[in-house]
């Protein structure tokens, strides 16, 4: 376990009568490219919740880098290293770009000026000439790009990626998939969540798929596009 950046052991999470998760052991090697998929309702959501913190397992336990986090609070999760980007970006407002990543700053701890740990992270996603904008005034793609941004400004060692490309075009696909290539090759392991397909194949090392709260298969992305148990609750008969 020791070998492994993040670890899930028997995890469960039960909502009353209504099991959403588990038991799922998942591991997670230092680097890696992890894209997980599923139908709507397959537990990716509370998955991602039970690593980040938001939830605390029911059963079972969480470790990163060795170390028991089951009942750290989500706050000092990111402290530790673990980041997401959510589904739907939603910035401060009445913010510049640049503020809106001074704030999560305010609670991390980073080496040197924090206003220019800001502006390298922006511009290593493309935001460089948007720094003095307000954030309302983004497009989609670039409020895609901000919401990276804010989740690795911390400097995370895990970064979970929540659908980070939906909405765009295939050329927008594309400058978000170089984004996160461009961050795993620096050692940050990546967790995809997606449902544009082709994105998930092309990213990832590994997928997992999940379906009504189990992980019901693990493989290349050709053994999971082969796989007939994926491809019927997934892909579909």
């Amino acid at each position: 376990m020791s070998d492994m950046v993040l670890s899930l052991k028997g995890v469960e999470k039960v909502f009353g009568a209504f099991r959403a998760l588990g038991p799922v052991d998942l591991d997670i090697t230092p680097g890696e490219r992890l894209g997980i998929i599923g139908p709507n309702g397959s537990g990716k959501t509370t998955l991602i919740n039970c690593i980040t913190g938001v939830y605390r397992p029911d059963k079972g336990s969480v470790h990163f880098q060795g170390q028991d986090i089951s009942d750290v609070e989500a706050h000092k999760r990111a402290r530790l290293g673990i980041s997401r980007s959510f589904q739907i970006p939603r910035p401060f407002t009445g913010m510049t770009v640049l503020e809106n990543l001074l704030v999560p700053l305010d609670y991390c701890h980073v080496e040197g000026s924090k206003p220019e740990r800001a502006r390298s992270v922006l511009a290593s996603v493309g935001l460089a000439n948007r720094i003095s904008d307000p954030s309302e005034n983004l497009s989609q793609l670039e409020l895609r790009k901000l919401e990276l941004a804010r989740a690795l400004v911390g400097n995370p060692k895990v970064l979970i990626a929540d659908e980070a490309m939906a909405g765009l075009s295939e050329e927008e696909i594309d400058e978000v998939l170089a984004i996160l290539f461009a961050l795993n090759e620096t050692g940050v392991a990546v967790i995809m969540i997606e449902h544009i397909m082709h994105a998930v194949m092309r990213f990832s090392q590994r997928i997992v798929c999940f379906e009504t709260g189990r992980l019901i298969a693990s493989g290349t992305s050709a053994e999971i596009a082969d796989n007939p148990l994926v491809q019927k609750v997934y892909f579909g008969e």
